[in-house]
């Protein structure tokens, strides 16, 4: 991956109709030669930042930079910008030769030269000998191939792509996924990609920008935005996290003290924070332990109110800590049955697997649903201390 700056957003807001603002002082960097993912739900502001970077929407203030250069004043097919949408957007009329033709014809290239580009490109989504086919002669998989090689046919540094494989089913979006980080890689082309789907985003990126109602709340590489959350959106957002709300007692260097329904939890303190702050706390399913008593600084009892089976591993629900819906993730082996709904279990997890963050989204309310256990000073930790926001561009746009 290239250290220098291919996208810039600087300062960068749209509104649509003067007042509700779709994205908000944006300020965001991509480097040559990323696969830069922009991932939130719908209507967040991410298609719209795709658009403006693709010149189909402008920004209402703030500046687009490409490889330093401004593109406030240039019109799309002049940004040398492939595009990818999820509705493919491929002429039905025209066979698949003549469809990515069409972007070459458009930018002047010669007929001898668009053949070869046409070929080059057929080669890398590997669809040789199609050229002849029409879009509905072919499957959904094929046709968005066809789409990316479009995309990539005029040689472009940058391609954008918008929910690309939205419409495929779940065993074919798997495949495409490694298809299109093949191609990214071999060809060192810059990607921008826009989706919801967080498990593609976290298998295909080099970095990720979570956005939230406009604005961004993390940008980090996927490894990262798993295990350190910033934000409670974040840790809400990207993967599996039970949340539990509570007030900060204490807080020393390196943990901090947080009051809950069933009593005191010991975590990790993301950002700064006081004694009598409301805090949320985010642990992973999957970081907490079935255990014996005096294992963990944090454990508590509670009964197994159900069990999902999964497949791989099994998922005990809990009312813990004032979260009725807290999950444990066991691994299924043989013998998973000696756990039922209706047993009383003792649970725990370290101090670093809990990440005490601002309370965001619950703005402090349901700290306390009941009278807090009394006190008590946590034990030795054994484990160590220490869509809707897409705007409607015409297909014959979209194809160049």
């Amino acid at each position: 991956m290239g250290s220098s700056p291919h996208v810039e957003f600087h300062g960068v807001s749209k509104t649509y109709d003067g007042q509700t603002m779709v994205v908000q002082d944006l300020d965001l960097c991509v480097n040559e030669g990323e696969f830069f993912t922009l991932l939130g739900p719908s209507g967040s502001g991410k298609t719209t930042c795709l658009m403006m970077l693709a010149g189909f929407e402008a920004p209402s203030s703030g500046e687009i930079r490409l490889s330093g250069r401004s593109v406030q004043h240039l019109p799309p097919r002049k940004r040398g910008i492939g595009v990818v949408f999820q509705n493919y957007a491929l002429f039905p009329h025209m066979t698949v030769g003549r469809n990515l033709a069409f972007p070459l014809e458009v930018r002047g290239i010669s007929a001898a030269r668009r053949r070869e580009r046409i070929r080059q490109a057929l080669e890398v989504v590997r669809l040789d000998g199609f050229e002849h086919r029409r879009p509905g002669e072919l499957s959904g998989g094929q046709q968005q191939r066809v789409a990316i090689a479009r995309a990539l046919v005029f040689n472009p540094t940058l391609v954008l792509m918008d929910e690309p494989l939205g419409a495929l089913d779940r065993r074919l979006r798997e495949e495409m996924q490694f298809e299109i980080r093949r191609m990214q890689q071999d060809l060192g082309v810059t990607v921008v990609y826009v989706t919801h789907d967080q498990q593609e985003a976290m298998a295909m990126s080099s970095r990720v920008a979570v956005f939230h109602r406009g604005h961004i709340q993390q940008v980090a590489a996927p490894e990262t935005l798993y295990e350190e959350p910033e934000r409670e959106f974040v840790a809400s957002f990207i993967g599996d996290n039970n949340m539990l709300r509570g007030q900060v007692l204490t807080v020393e260097r390196d943990h901090c003290d947080v009051e809950t329904p069933d009593g005191i939890v010991r975590a990790f303190p993301v950002h700064h924070c006081r004694p009598g702050d409301p805090s949320v706390l985010a642990i992973r399913p999957e970081r907490v332990s079935l255990t014996r008593p005096g294992v963990y600084t944090n454990e508590f009892e509670a009964v197994v109110e159900d069990i999902l089976f999964i497949g791989d591993h099994l998922r005990l629900r809990l009312n813990l800590c004032g979260n009725p819906n807290f999950v444990v993730k066991i691994q299924n082996v043989i013998g998973h049955s000696a756990v039922l709904a209706g047993d009383r279990v003792r649970v725990g997890w370290s101090v670093m697997d809990c990440r005490a963050l601002p309370d965001e989204e619950g703005a402090g309310s349901g700290v306390l649903t009941r009278p807090a256990a009394p006190l008590r000073s946590p034990p030795g930790d054994a484990t160590g201390v220490s869509g809707t926001d897409r705007a409607d561009v015409p297909p014959s746009t979209q194809a160049v």
